[in-house]
């Protein structure tokens, strides 16, 4: 089959792909609707030697993922928990908390992924706090040159639902419609192939050239 052939299908089939992958991004419209939204909440520590010295600031460095250690703990989890007075088992609130560090701002991130938008902000804030008195006692038994604090950049903040993305899952929904749609014409048109309907379909079965042709009679 050349081109044409081709676009020959499209044209006298595209309806069926064009109907498909209305299907396809009206159901996944339908299905993104249906599912609850997820919020993400997220609170920015700064780990903050106490003076801007070299051999400080490398050992603060090397200390960031030990504090991301520290507060990726269901024994964290379980605190925040019971300071919040909250109904649930500490594993399955440290499912939904992620802790990001970076080395090169010196900060440490709590995202906290929850139904209610309230509930996370809460949780992330929390989880902050315990950071921070984690940090006080610590630098209880350091000099005061040698000691790193643990700050608030900012308030957490929960922007907007981070589950499910309506838009990305519709047009995600079309384009595998309109996928489906194009493998259902060519499998229709493979499964058709036997039937002759033009002079084109018979001089490819029988690979010669049709030198004439009787004319409809009306």
């Amino acid at each position: 089959m050349n081109l044409i052939d081709y676009g020959r299908i499209v044209l006298r089939r595209g309806w069926i792909v064009v109907l498909v992958a209305i299907i396809g991004a009206g159901s996944a419209f339908f299905l993104s609707k249906q599912m609850t939204p997820e919020y993400r909440a997220s609170q920015v520590m700064l780990i903050q030697p106490s003076r801007n010295d070299f051999g400080l600031a490398q050992a603060t460095t090397q200390l960031i993922e030990p504090l991301r250690a520290y507060l990726n703990s269901t024994l964290r989890a379980q605190e925040v928990i019971d300071n919040l007075q909250l109904d649930m088992l500490a594993g399955d609130l440290l499912g939904k908390v992620d802790i990001a560090t970076d080395r090169n701002s010196l900060t440490v991130q709590i995202d906290v992924e929850m139904e209610d938008c309230a509930i996370a902000t809460r949780i992330a804030e929390e989880w902050g706090n315990l950071l921070i008195q984690y940090r006080n006692q610590q630098n209880q038994t350091a000099r005061q040159e040698d000691r790193v604090s643990a700050a608030r950049q900012d308030n957490a903040r929960c922007p907007t639902a981070t589950t499910p993305n309506v838009l990305v899952n519709t047009a995600a929904g079309g384009l595998f419609g309109g996928i489906l749609g194009f493998v259902i014409v060519f499998v229709l048109e493979y499964l058709e192939s036997s039937i002759v309907r033009r002079r084109e379909d018979v001089e490819r079965s029988v690979e010669l050239p049709v030198l004439a042709s009787i004319p409809q009679s009306e």
